[in-house]
């Protein structure tokens, strides 16, 4: 399209963002895509998250890693911030939610999903190279003996994972040509179990997206614009729903001072930012008159997937509890409530630091007990109890318990001044506080501990401040049929706007229960499908209603 420097511009390189770029790519339009975070490749990786500045993202503080922890009032909210998004740190697990979940939330009755979805869940599966974990080690055993002490051995499962996995028999490690997309994508090296898919992947085994979507999207000439943070989008020539295109404005993320303001312009936008990059873009935007018809329903709807993150440490193990892949195994204790057992690789001890004995009181109450319960620990067993509670040997010593649950509790989000820091605006959570507290999980913890011979553990935010860790922050951009009770309509596009979308976790409007990188991958993929080929959309406006 002459006079524009792309035909679209997406904001963000995770699930929602690469499937956009790439999809749009393969329809003939010329592409970029401007990601906050830095490019990885393999070698660039930390041995160990003890390497603060090389994992944590805060470039403000010098730390240019790719995984941030976000503190809010009513959640931490863990997150990754690279060229390929969460997938760089993420746990690789791939599940497709229960169909009900289609049927609850804002986006219940919008399309025919139970006979839409399956398709494109499909496509998602074969782009990330999903298959049945073939690897448990030391931690997913002790779950499954667990699951069978409860009486729920039946619901016991292998993950479905993003990962390329040796041939039974075969040693880990060896390196193939390309073995997913006919010769098209990057040599692969088979998984060698070291459990360190959430340090970024050493050794080519995590079929993260700059392996495949984003990979693929260079092939097709897409454009690529890392440590790039949008600060402004505006419809071009005072055309207020932006049907004469947008106008892009950046800065280099990682500066303290030559910040490299740049301009570009394109005819469509593709807001694919994270949840939690996604609301605060917008809500600026709106707020200094960039979007200012952006719907109020910004930052509601926003989900923790109903998790908690429990554990059990177990020091002088005789076995090697982060061997295997990140979240290898899974079981239900009911139809609601579902547990993933977790692991860093060996000598990434510092999420240890989070990790305190749990406490099986709620409510004001907690707190007391959680001192109650140290005291005692102490008085019966000093050393064992110092050998728990001190980072060190985390990762070879622990199981982290994953509870997702598909009950609903939502917050909301909004744009203030912090009564600490009232020089600048960030975005801020609101609403009745999420749960911290799930009396089946946390019998089920004290059940694997006995098992284990360890101690029960929990967040130390839970204890403390009453409030959850969840990596999987969903919403804030809900589905609707129109703007006053939504952002987005069932084909992703931004009300009030025309050629511009949201494609990411911010989108997803009911709790899905299991990790939701799929389902955002998913998503994207039926949104892109609306979307004509280059040559038939030329002079078409996609973001109307039609």
């Amino acid at each position: 399209m002459p006079g524009f420097d792309f035909d679209y511009i997406v904001i963000g390189s995770g699930f929602g963002g690469s499937v956009s770029a790439l999809r749009l790519a393969e329809k003939g339009y010329r592409v970029a895509v401007m990601e906050m975070g830095r490019r990885w490749r393999a070698e660039d990786y930390p041995a160990t998250n003890w390497r603060i500045w090389r994992w944590i993202w805060r470039p403000s503080l010098a730390l240019r890693g790719f995984f941030n922890i976000a503190p809010f009032r009513h959640v931490v909210i863990l997150h990754g911030c690279a060229v390929g998004g969460g997938s760089i740190t993420y746990a690789n697990t791939s599940l497709v939610p229960p169909a009900r979940v289609w049927d609850n939330g804002g986006w219940a009755g919008l399309a025919d999903w139970h006979s839409e979805m399956p398709a494109h869940y499909t496509t998602a599966q074969q782009m990330l190279g999903v298959s049945e974990n073939r690897i448990l080690g030391p931690a997913d055993q002790i779950l499954r003996r667990a699951a069978e002490a409860v009486g729920a051995g039946a619901t016991f499962y292998r993950t479905q994972v993003a990962v390329f996995q040796p041939p039974e028999g075969e040693t880990p490690g060896r390196v193939y040509p390309d073995p997913y997309f006919g010769g098209e994508g990057p040599e692969r090296a088979t998984c060698i179990a070291c459990g360190g898919c959430m340090m970024g992947c050493r050794y080519n085994a995590k079929n993260s997206l700059d392996k495949n979507y984003l990979y693929l999207a260079e092939k097709r000439g897409v454009e690529i614009f890392p440590e790039t943070r949008v600060v402004d989008v505006r419809p071009l020539a005072g055309t207020p729903d932006g049907s004469a295109g947008y106008e892009i404005r950046t800065v280099r993320s990682t500066a303290w001072v030559r910040r490299r303001p740049h301009r570009f312009t394109c005819r469509g936008v593709v807001f694919a930012a994270s949840s939690l990059g996604t609301m605060d873009l917008l809500f600026r935007l709106k707020e200094r008159g960039s979007l200012p018809a952006v719907s109020d329903a910004l930052g509601t709807g926003v989900r923790t997937n109903a998790e908690s993150l429990i554990g059990v440490r177990v020091p002088g193990h005789t076995e090697d509890l982060s061997k295997g892949i990140a979240i290898g195994s899974g079981m239900y204790l009911d139809e609601h409530t579902h547990i993933e057992v977790v692991r860093y690789p060996a000598g990434s001890d510092a999420m240890g630091l989070l990790a305190t004995p749990l406490s099986l009181r709620r409510g004001s109450a907690r707190l007391l007990f959680w001192v109650a319960t140290v005291a005692r620990s102490f008085a019966r067993n000093p050393l064992r109890t110092v050998r728990c509670l001190h980072p060190f040997g985390f990762a070879r010593e622990a199981l982290i318990l994953l509870c997702m649950q598909t009950l609903d509790s939502q917050i909301r989000m909004r744009l203030g001044r912090p009564w600490f820091w009232p020089f600048r605006k960030t975005l801020m959570s609101h609403g009745e506080k999420v749960a911290t507290f799930i009396p089946k999980a946390n019998d089920f913890a004290q059940v694997v501990a006995n098992l284990a011979g360890g101690m029960p553990m929990s967040m130390l935010t839970e204890i403390l401040f009453d409030v959850p860790g969840t990596a999987h922050i969903l919403g804030g951009c809900p589905m609707a049929a129109g703007p006053e009770a939504g952002v987005v309509d069932a084909r992703h596009r931004l009300f009030g706007y025309r050629n511009a979308y949201v494609c990411d976790g911010s989108v997803v409007s009911a709790n899905l229960g299991v990790n939701p990188s799929l389902t955002i991958t998913a998503l994207a993929e039926r949104a892109m499908s609306f979307i004509p080929e280059a040559a038939a959309g030329t002079n078409r406006e996609y973001s109307g209603q039609n």
